[in-house]
């Protein structure tokens, strides 16, 4: 829709899809920038919403339109998200998993327990699984029992659009950072379906769709993974079920809706202690969430709330199968609560924002937590929840941005509270745009976390639990610089975090024997950098990306066995390409050098890895044949637990 002002000047008063809308019929690439709040609300939401990317594709040569738009921070933290994937530039790829897209970003290190996804832990430069948060479309489903199963998401990489690494977050939750998983549909209309078959027993089912009508957009996705396993005790069976929701209208605002509900079964092989390896593990995870955001004038109110419920039994001896007498299996329940809810004002000074979260966080157990008067039976095993625990965390912010010509300012100061006291936190930032294609940028963090239910009370053959741990407290500060062009991307990042209170394993010796104690002794000083460039192109390259991260961490006490404090990702260089081979054929490969930190209880090697896939694509129908760790490499995330040879497979995608 249009009108005409008295200058002459048309103005556009509403966005439109269709082939006769404003920027469909510009034939140009446009972005949108200098936003409204209303507008800056929807750019939050604008993978969320549609499946339109940023940029609009059109025929017709017309001068430059100089608007951009900038993604905005789906958390309380000030510092703007980064990229980590996009389907926009990777579509076509032999990343099956989330996780095999993860394992090749320089920020993140990507340790896989088995093959396809079954159990990883993600951290963030330097960090622990624990310290990372994980979000779905913004919202914080972390588990607080353990980083193990904070990425455990019913969702499968062909209905994610984006991943997106969150730093500078202040407060409780985000020691080292967080990453933000979006899900998108592949159209506004579709229907796709997806099945694969290959070696060790491996089938893969998928069907996933999209509807969208006037304002509301229906996401939703089911499949199944299962193999045999690559060596004895690590077959495994995994289901998702996902769906999402989203509604804009200018008089109720915009509505997100998400849930899910997964259910995985795996046998665990050495995974948490190369002793057992006859470990098998069952979860069964739900989660929901529901977003609301309206403007109002200058005024913009934000809300969401959030439940996630997972179960979990953990058996040290699969079936029982040569447990000694009166062995029984872990059993957990964890239920996590969030809600927040934040304004922000847009004015003369800029933007300032008020708002606060909470977490609630229990668990009943038969091994972690506090004894009960009572037990609790588990429902439909023979088992009783004998322990119990819960804890509330509150998080209050204000933050303020300005915009004073190219240079952005924002600072946030933070209030958090727990079961551990107050902890006062802040974050500053300071970005700047140079000759319009070059952005520099700076910020300083001061963040924490909680000790996981795990590191407080779990105990067992192999370690012990300590339930006067404290937070761990984190003060980080980071410098980089971006540059990006219609073809050619690239960036540098150096940072330096300063870590007190880190919670760590100390090898300890007990009447039993040695094990591994929560320990609470260690300080880390951990520097990195990273660099990357990426060239999209519109020939036989379709696009090619480079990048390489570095990582240095040392602790301030040297007089025990650490198990995880200096056990991190020293270098990596990866590097992706895609290339037409003819008319509908199409090559992409990935390869990986790691190189992992040795120390005389890990003795790593660096090791390679390469993965490809082959496709053809004509009008709805794909087929394609893929394979991972092509050199077939012995490589280990963990020590002595061998990851996944050479994995040949081959699938068929139809969609309409």
């Amino acid at each position: 829709m249009k009108s005409t002002s008295k200058s002459g000047v048309v103005c556009f008063k509403r966005w439109s899809r269709k082939g006769y809308g404003a920027f469909a019929s510009l034939g140009k690439v446009t972005k949108i920038g200098v936003l409204s709040t209303t507008m800056s609300i929807l750019t939050l939401n604008a993978q969320n919403v549609s499946a339109q990317t940023d940029s609009l594709h059109v025929n017709q040569q017309i001068e430059s339109v100089t608007v951009t738009a900038e993604k905005l921070n789906p958390t309380r933290g000030v510092v703007s998200p980064k990229e980590v994937y996009s389907r926009d530039t990777v579509s076509a790829s032999p990343l099956q998993t989330i996780e095999s897209v993860l394992r090749l970003n320089p920020a993140i290190d990507l340790r896989e327990r088995g093959g396809k996804g079954v159990q990883a832990d993600i951290s963030l430069r330097g960090g622990t699984y624990d310290q990372t948060m994980v979000l779905l479309n913004g919202i914080d489903f972390s588990d607080a029992r353990t980083g193990h199963q904070s990425h455990s998401l019913p969702v499968d990489l062909d209905i994610v659009g984006a991943i997106d690494l969150i730093t500078g977050l202040p407060g409780i939750g985000a020691y080292s950072g967080a990453i933000n998983i979006v899900t998108t549909p592949l159209k506004p209309n579709y229907l796709r379906a997806e099945t694969a078959a290959g070696a060790y027993g491996y089938l893969y089912a998928n069907a996933s769709g999209a509807v969208s009508r006037n304002g509301l957009t229906v996401l939703a996705a089911a499949s199944n993974r299962r193999s045999d396993g690559y060596m004895a005790n690590t077959d495994f069976n995994n289901s998702n079920m996902f769906a999402r929701i989203t509604h804009y209208s200018s008089r109720t605002g915009l509505f997100d809706i998400q849930g899910g509900y997964q259910r995985r079964g795996f046998g665990s092989n050495g995974f948490y202690s190369l002793s057992f390896p006859d470990q098998y593990e069952e979860t069964e995870t739900g989660l929901a969430s529901v977003r609301w955001n309206k403007s109002f004038g200058r005024l913009a109110l934000n809300a969401n709330v959030s439940y996630r419920k997972n179960n979990d039994k953990y058996e040290l001896y699969r079936e029982g199968k040569g447990a000694p007498e009166g062995w029984k299996p872990n059993y957990h329940t964890t239920d996590n609560v969030g809600a927040e809810i934040n304004a922000n004002y847009r004015w003369i000074a800029g933007i300032t924002t008020i708002g606060a979260d909470y977490k609630y966080h229990h668990i009943y157990s038969n091994v972690l937590g506090d004894d009960m008067d009572e037990a609790i039976k588990v429902p439909g095993q023979d088992a009783y929840y004998t322990k119990s625990k819960d804890r509330s965390i509150i998080n209050g912010y204000l933050s303020h941005t300005a915009v004073l010509g190219g240079t952005t300012l924002s600072g946030s100061v933070n209030i958090a509270h727990s079961p551990y006291g107050t902890f006062p936190a802040w974050s500053l930032a300071v970005k700047q745009s140079l000759a319009g294609k070059w952005t520099v940028e700076a910020n300083v963090t001061r963040s924490m976390r909680l000790p996981t239910f795990t590191d407080l009370y779990y105990t067992n053959a192999t370690h012990i639990g300590n339930p006067d741990l404290k937070p761990e407290k984190a003060l980080t500060a980071m410098i980089g610089a971006r540059y990006g062009s219609e073809k050619l991307h690239a960036g540098v990042t150096g940072f330096y975090r300063y870590g007190t209170d880190i919670i760590d394993y100390a090898l300890v010796q007990t009447p039993e024997g040695e094990k591994w104690k929560s320990t609470q002794m260690t300080r880390l000083n951990t520097f990195g950098a990273e660099a990357y460039v990426s060239y999209l192109g519109g020939g036989i390259l379709r696009h090619v990306t480079l990048s390489y991260g570095w990582l240095s961490s040392d602790k301030s006490r040297i007089d025990y066995v650490s198990k995880y404090a200096l056990d991190y990702m020293k270098n990596k260089v990866a590097i992706q390409f895609g290339i037409n081979l003819w008319k509908e054929l199409f090559l992409e490969m990935s390869a990986g050098w790691f190189d992992r930190n040795a120390t005389p209880t890990a003795p790593y090697d660096p090791y390679w890895l390469l993965d490809a896939r082959l496709s053809w694509e004509r009008g709805i129908l794909t087929v394609y044949v893929e394979g991972t760790n092509l050199l077939n490499t012995a490589y280990y995330d963990f020590v002595g637990l061998r990851q996944a040879p050479r994995w040949m497979s081959a699938g068929i995608v139809i969609s309409i």
